[in-house]
């Protein structure tokens, strides 16, 4: 688009990540201005599950962190065989949703990212309903191949929005701010059970 930037048009299916299973079909538009700025996104989404076979399996997830008795610690996520302790599996999903919208925010018209590996997770043990967990995740960044190690606090309760507030670093690159105070960041919660951020 003239002065603008480019438009795509796209049609994509989704998957469940755990299953495989398909999870449904989407329309997206994408702006990507000619000003470094983030696209302009528009997405409609046909899902194969309803939202409340959704609902509940994040209340099984939350409920199967909640029952922990000690806050749940790990490294290396996957290991270098691929594989996952069932134990670490809930501190990896929500690994995987709290990393896209890093990815999100990070990817560019030239450039994108897989979350390549969990370095490191540590929950905080909370004194009211909501999970929160630190990580420090590895993205792949595509085409370069570089990885970029990101600090990530997440927080999170059933029925609510995920919130994210991460920072980012690369060798090649100066150091990145991450987040801000904007929606979809943890900042300003309470945290009582953990370090400062």
């Amino acid at each position: 688009i003239p002065n603008s930037g480019h438009k795509y048009y796209l049609q994509f299916s989704t998957e469940d990540y755990r299953t495989g299973e398909d999870a449904g079909t989407c329309l997206a538009t994408v702006l990507y201005p000619k000003k470094k700025s983030p696209p302009v996104v528009t997405i409609k989404c046909s899902h194969t599950k309803d939202q409340n076979e959704i609902q509940e399996e994040d209340n099984r997830l939350y409920q199967r962190i909640r029952q922990q008795t000690k806050p749940i610690t790990g490294s290396n996520i996957p290991d270098s065989y691929g594989n996952i302790e069932p134990a670490l599996e809930p501190a990896w999903a929500l690994a995987v949703a709290g990393s896209s919208s890093i990815m999100w925010e990070k990817s560019t018209e030239d450039l994108g990212y897989f979350l390549a590996q969990v370095k490191s997770v540590k929950q905080w043990m909370r004194k009211d309903d909501f999970i929160e967990f630190d990580y420090t995740v590895l993205l792949h960044e595509m085409p370069t191949q570089e990885m970029i190690s990101c600090h990530m606090r997440l927080t999170w309760l059933p029925g609510r929005p995920l919130k994210v507030k991460h920072f980012c670093a690369s060798e090649h690159r100066r150091p990145e701010d991450g987040s801000g105070l904007g929606s979809g960041s943890a900042a300003g919660l309470s945290e009582e059970g953990g370090a400062t951020f």
